[in-house]
């Protein structure tokens, strides 16, 4: 290889290097569940197939829970606690969707592409086509119990792929966001079964 071939070559490894690098390496803070206000300078370029995949299908699984809550938001009679509940899953997994999608775009992956994709599918926790419709069918007082039967099941899918995150990823921030995910689902999930109860 000619002198001048090693030197493009050399300048093009040390280009790549410095696009991948560039983003900030400083460990994002602890934010509150229901922030917006994320930088995309937090993103670290290190990721694996499993960072990957989670940010992939855990905004899938997000989105699924925001139309749940959607749901529930639009119908009259629901039980004041349970739309409190569905207000507070929309505010806090739409900035999460939006830190995946930062995160995918820094990763050079691509975004995940609904078209075509079965509910239920795949993916842990998620409705099916039927289970929506049931939701969106059911009366207030019918759905406010639908809904966090289905919410519990939505989250123990998502507790299960966060859990899947923190053992084989390794970007750091999904991993954060991962352990945040188990945290806060956890004790939703537990909070609805007590609402259960009381309906």
């Amino acid at each position: 290889m000619s002198k001048a071939r090693i030197a493009t070559f050399a300048a093009a490894s040390i280009t790549a290097v410095l696009l991948l690098t560039g983003c900030s390496s400083t460990p994002s803070g602890t934010e509150s569940s229901g922030s917006s206000s994320v930088p995309s300078a937090e993103v670290s370029a290190e990721a694996n197939a499993a960072d990957e995949m989670f940010a992939t299908m855990m905004i899938v699984h997000h989105e699924q829970a925001i139309e749940m809550s959607d749901v529930i938001l639009a119908k009259n009679s629901v039980d004041p606690a349970v739309t409190e509940l569905a207000q507070k899953i929309k505010d806090a997994q739409g900035p999460e969707i939006d830190r995946m999608n930062d995160w995918l775009k820094a990763w050079g992956a691509s975004a995940p592409d609904m078209g075509g994709m079965d509910h239920g599918d795949g993916m842990g926790g998620m409705m099916s086509e039927e289970d929506m419709a049931a939701l969106e069918a059911a009366d207030g007082p019918t759905a406010s119990r639908l809904f966090l039967e289905q919410m519990i099941q939505h989250h123990e899918g998502a507790v299960e792929m966060a859990e899947a995150q923190v053992k084989d990823g390794r970007n750091t921030n999904a991993v954060e966001l991962a352990e945040q995910i188990i945290e806060a689902q956890t004790a939703e999930i537990q909070e609805m079964q007590e609402m259960l109860k009381s309906l």
